[in-house]
């Protein structure tokens, strides 16, 4: 019992000390970069608006995002996804994950990357020199446990690799969570700091962080009804994330003046820009089929056209179980331009030893 309770202790120092430094890194970096860590991990949480909530099933792809999600139902867990995005873009991620029963953790392993494709290489007089690739990459590890029957902490550190034609980069980034559960009101809270941290070699002199992003998430399910919403606050960090678009039409009324746009107006769109709501049906006697969907204003706003109606902001999704093995599908829409696609699959290798026991 001592040796485990000093192991807990040793590596909660050790983490500790090891996002002082990421804390540190995050504090000096002027400017985000490898943005794809932003991205959604699975296809559920495409289908869920792009964040994922404080839920706790046996989905591993939930604590990937968030690791307070981290759960017993994860050990043996293994996850691959595959996300299809604009020009040949795509990224993808895997996860497996292990439940400690003496030390009361549990743990998961992922590796992500994303490619965006082969580029031309020309020099100053665009003579044309070949061409060259471009790429990042990820390795995390995560843990949780339950501090008591309703609270739960996850931690997740992340070491990032960029490559950019001759130019590369390393660096760390980690995740801090917290999690209350109150089971008999179906009701879930979390607190997420994601991606603090940032870069140890830089492409250049100056240190950039990683894309940060404070969040809280509410998760209540129905009592009378199998469906799930959710209502997530996101870049909490700063206020103001509007984005002044130079290439916006100004509006000009009889007379000819400008119309501008009204402080309560615009307090009202910035405050809206920070949240996510999402809902998710469960269907069937096992609730074996799920149905999601989710609007996000701020990307609505960022990446919607006055002038032409458009799905931007909102996603789509389901997920299906066949026997041992769950599939997802996750539709985010960003622009008039597409959507990108997203596909998963889920199993636990425990259910195939059962079965072949059997």
């Amino acid at each position: 019992m001592k040796t485990k309770n000093r192991f807990i202790q040793t590596s909660v120092l050790f983490f500790s000390l090891l996002l002082a430094v990421i804390s540190t890194m995050a504090q000096t970096g002027r400017k985000y970069t490898y943005e794809f860590l932003a991205l959604p991990p699975s296809a559920r949480i495409t289908g869920l608006g792009g964040i994922a909530p404080s839920l706790k099933d046996d989905d591993i792809n939930l604590s990937v995002y968030n690791p307070s999600n981290l759960n017993a139902s994860h050990h043996n867990s293994l996850s691959f996804n595959h996300h299809f995005h604009f020009a040949g873009i795509s990224n993808g991620s895997a996860a497996y994950g292990r439940h400690i029963a003496p030390w009361g953790l549990t743990a998961q392993i992922s590796v992500g990357y994303i490619s965006y494709g082969e580029f031309k290489l020309t020099n100053e007089s665009d003579v044309n020199l070949g061409t060259f690739t471009a790429s990042e990459q990820y390795l995390g590890i995560g843990v949780a446990k339950k501090l008591n029957e309703r609270i739960s902490a996850g931690l997740q550190v992340k070491t990032v690799f960029s490559h950019f034609e001759t130019y590369q980069s390393t660096g760390l980034a980690g995740d801090l969570a917290l999690q209350y559960e109150n089971p008999d009101k179906k009701l879930a809270v979390s607190f997420l700091v994601r991606n603090l941290g940032g870069e140890l070699s830089t492409y250049r002199a100056t240190a950039l962080s990683a894309p940060l992003d404070i969040q809280i998430a509410l998760s209540k399910r129905l009592s009378h009804l199998p469906l799930r919403f959710s209502i997530i606050a996101h870049q909490l960090q700063q206020w103001d994330v509007r984005y002044d678009d130079p290439n916006t039409q100004q509006e000009t009324d009889l007379f000819g003046e400008v119309k501008k746009q009204s402080a309560f107006a615009a307090g009202a769109d910035n405050f809206f820009r920070h949240f996510i709501f999402n809902m998710e049906l469960m269907l069937g006697k096992k609730e074996g089929f799920k149905l999601r969907a989710a609007y996000n204003h701020q990307r609505r706003q960022e990446l919607n056209l006055s002038t032409f109606r458009s799905m931007a902001g909102f996603s789509l999704g389901f997920g299906i179980k066949i026997r041992q093995i769950g599939i997802d599908y996750g539709l985010g829409y960003y622009h008039l331009a597409g959507a990108t696609n997203h596909l998963s699959i889920v199993t636990n290798l425990d259910r195939f030893k059962s079965k072949a026991g059997s």
